[in-house]
């Protein structure tokens, strides 16, 4: 037995079961992952439609594509509403 990383382990979980901890734990699962959650969210976009990991690779890049021209776009717009 390693008492040094017993010593450790009980501190994690003495945090974990902290207040502080479950308020944590419940934030991080309500929130989302940057782009991934623009997409679900914004883009309505749950699932993967293809199948095969050379399909996937295309799906995705095609989507991460649209959200860059979509970001550039909005970009582009503001800097024309604001001169």
């Amino acid at each position: 037995m390693n008492e040094e990383l017993t010593a450790i382990h009980q501190e994690v979980i003495s945090n974990l079961e902290s207040i502080h901890g479950a308020l944590l734990r419940m934030d991080r699962r309500i929130q989302e992952e940057g782009t991934f959650g623009i997409l679900q969210r914004d883009r309505s976009y749950k699932r993967l439609f293809r199948r095969g990991e050379k399909n996937i690779i295309v799906e995705l890049t095609l989507i991460s594509c649209g959200l860059d021209i979509s970001k550039y776009h909005n970009k582009k717009q503001r800097k024309e509403i604001a001169a």
